[in-house]
């Protein structure tokens, strides 16, 4: 039996920052699936499905300002369910607001960072995110 590759979980509302990520993503060779959920409740059905067996990610990307339920509940459901506390979430949001990266860190946010608009400054940011997650980091198992 083969280890089966963990995906990455995008939480992104905006059509052409998720097409930026995937782009970045292949550009990079990352080899992990996105798994993309476009706005809080969607996030929040897709992590639901895990306890039934759903692969659970290696890292959540989680945009903040999302539409039906914002970023910080859903971050909020992640860190307090007692299954899902360890999986890294790194925010990855368009809001510089002191108030947000508070409350993020607070929630438990395991990174904070502020989406580059140069394409190439993006594909940075995802090689430091790959580098570090899947490479540095060792994950619970």
């Amino acid at each position: 039996m083969h280890n089966l590759i963990r995906p990455i979980l995008l939480i992104e509302d905006n059509p052409i920052d998720i097409d930026l990520t995937r782009r970045a993503f292949v550009k990079r060779k990352v080899a992990n699936p996105i798994e993309v959920a476009r706005d809080g409740e969607e996030a929040l059905a897709v992590i639901s499905r895990w306890p039934a067996g759903g692969l659970i990610p290696v890292v959540i990307l989680l945009n903040l300002k999302l539409p039906k339920i914002d970023g910080l509940e859903v971050l909020r459901y992640l860190k307090t369910h007692p299954e899902f506390l360890a999986i890294p979430v790194v925010v990855l949001t368009s809001s510089t607001e002191d108030r947000d990266i508070k409350e993020a860190y607070h929630l438990g946010a395991n990174s904070y960072i502020v989406k580059p608009i140069d394409f190439e400054k993006f594909v940075d940011v995802v090689t430091q995110i790959d580098l570090y997650w899947n490479v540095i980091n060792t994950p619970a198992r």
